[in-house]
């Protein structure tokens, strides 16, 4: 089926097709930084306003598209339900902002070797920053859209691509270092992925995710399992759960402010948007799973939350707070009803713009103190309001003071642990609330310590902070706290998304129906004569 003209299937690749299409641009133009920047913006703005229409267009049901041509199972989907159009636009926002901010950062490469720039963490090397990052925007975005699992992969590998060289900008030692744990941790957790593929295909002879919800459940118990269990380990290192985050809080620090803002807040949320998406599709019914994840769940929040109370740097105690503040989320999709998962969508929602926020304002910190270091900032609430302000404003909200939306998002996931009355549900919600408790204590230290105690040693006198770094901040911050205003809208739309996340029947129904031209695999361009091979076979 081709898509109809200006309809809302036109709408489904572009997140994927702009910004794939402005990388080759801005790097045929890479001599040109001021055309980069403006083709980057453009692209950028064009795929957000893409994603809000699918936000409209799927509330309606599911929008799909043939990559190709071809049906599926045999070609590859591309689907916007709720919940990849929610998706697609918050990281849309996020993306756009972080971009803004980085131009006021950024420079050419030639000019990037002055003491300043070292101060705030390094000077973006243009030339190869935007056609990077318009690559990672566009790997984010298929791996949202896709509905095979093999494109996923494809989407996981273009991020470690892009990110692993966004992650090593400026080529330092340390980024150097942490650039190349990264990688090898990515590229571990992408072998892992790619055997379950392997092994999914052998048993089930599919990798469309919508005709694996109908082969999956036919198969042997333990093989199910075992195969679950091997992609939740894969998504669980890409999403930063306990055991598996010992990675994180040292590679995300070492890199320029954005970059560290683009990774919190997106990167793993790739992952628990896989983990969700796989649970709620192609393993709707696996309790013992389901436990294993709440204690995963658990483990996270509270390791996460006791490692950011140990820290005496911003960064590296907002690196841990976002491991355990995933585990929020995993305690969502590991309750399995649609309460829970709906609670979920929300807090990811929310997490993806506080965080990011609070790094990108902490990339301010750095330009106006000269450190990340609590031992040597101090008094910045009087040198620069604004920017305590901004610090102030997500960081309570990460912490879930009501009535921020960071509160909503814990009440909906403590309400459904209460209601779900077992043991471990009540040991989440007890969890859920000491990592609330830990995570205020930790970001007003924090605060206290940068920002209202007097510095040990005299802040360093400073250029002003660009203003085309703060109001991307403050953009962003003024997002976050956006989310509490439409927050009934907002929860209303990731209840309807979670109910269809969950029944499944819907998504398939518009991927894979059965009996309908679209489940055949067949080629728009192939005939009817053609298939009922009355054309030969010389064609």
């Amino acid at each position: 089926m081709i898509p109809a003209a200006w309809g809302p299937e036109t709408l489904v690749p572009l997140p994927v097709l702009v910004p794939l299409f402005a990388a080759g641009l801005t790097l045929a133009l890479h001599r040109y930084a001021n055309v980069q920047r403006t083709i980057s913006v453009v692209a950028l703005v064009a795929a957000t306003a893409a994603s809000v229409g699918l936000v409209f267009a799927a509330d309606g049901g599911p929008v799909v598209v043939d990559v190709g041509g071809w049906a599926a199972p045999v070609g590859i989907a591309l689907v916007a339900d709720r919940l990849a159009a929610l998706m697609l636009t918050v990281s849309g926002v996020m993306l756009l902002c972080v971009l803004l901010y980085s131009l006021g950062q950024g420079v050419p490469e030639s000019e990037a070797e002055t003491v300043d720039e070292a101060r705030v963490g390094g000077a973006i090397p243009v030339a190869i920053f935007h056609p990077t990052y318009l690559v990672l925007a566009a790997g984010v975005s298929n791996a949202f859209l896709t509905g095979d699992l093999f494109n996923l992969y494809v989407g996981f590998e273009i991020l470690l691509a892009a990110s692993a060289v966004l992650l090593t900008l400026g080529g330092t030692a340390e980024r150097v270092r942490a650039g190349s744990v990264y990688l090898i941790v990515a590229l571990a957790s992408s072998v892992l992925f790619l055997a379950a593929i392997a092994l999914i295909y052998a048993a089930t002879g599919t990798i469309n995710m919508a005709q694996l919800a109908v082969r999956l459940p036919e198969i042997d118990d333990t093989v199910r399992v075992a195969l679950q269990l091997l992609l939740l380990l894969a998504f669980g290192i890409k999403a930063a759960v306990f055991p598996l985050s010992f990675w994180l809080p040292d590679s995300y620090p070492t890199a320029p402010a954005p970059v560290t803002a683009v990774f919190a807040g997106l990167l793993t949320k790739v992952g628990v948007y896989s983990i969700l998406r796989t649970q709620t599709l192609i393993f709707p019914d696996s309790p013992v799973v389901d436990q294993i994840l709440l204690v995963v769940a658990l483990a996270t929040m509270v390791i996460g939350i006791l490692g950011a109370v140990a820290q005496n740097d911003v960064k590296r105690l907002l690196s841990f707070t976002l491991v355990s503040h995933i585990g929020f989320m995993i305690f969502g999709v590991a309750l399995a009803s649609e309460a829970g998962t709906a609670a979920a969508i929300f807090y990811v929602v929310h997490h993806i713009s506080v965080q990011t926020a609070l790094f990108l304002v902490v990339g301010l910190v750095e330009w106006r103190g000269g450190s990340t270091s609590l031992d040597r900032l101090g008094g910045l609430a009087k040198l620069a309001p604004l920017l305590a302000v901004l610090f102030f404003v997500p960081a309570l909200n990460l912490a879930g003071i009501p009535p921020l939306s960071g509160f909503l998002g814990k009440v909906g996931l403590l309400t459904e642990g209460v209601r779900d009355g077992t043991p471990l549900a009540w040991a989440l919600v007890i969890g859920s609330v000491v990592t609330s408790l830990l995570t205020l204590y930790a970001v007003v230290k924090a605060w206290n310590k940068a920002f209202w105690q007097t510095a040990p040693a005299e802040v360093p006198e400073h250029a002003p902070m660009p203003r085309s770094m703060v109001w991307p901040a403050a953009a962003l911050v003024t997002f976050g706290v956006s989310l509490t205003v439409v927050a009934g809208p907002l929860y209303g739309y990731a209840d309807r998304s979670a109910a269809t996340t969950m029944d499944g029947y819907t998504y398939i129904e518009a991927v894979y129906p059965g009996g309908s031209d679209r489940g055949t695999g067949q080629s728009v361009d192939v005939t009817d004569a053609q298939t009922d091979g009355s054309d030969g076979g010389d064609g």
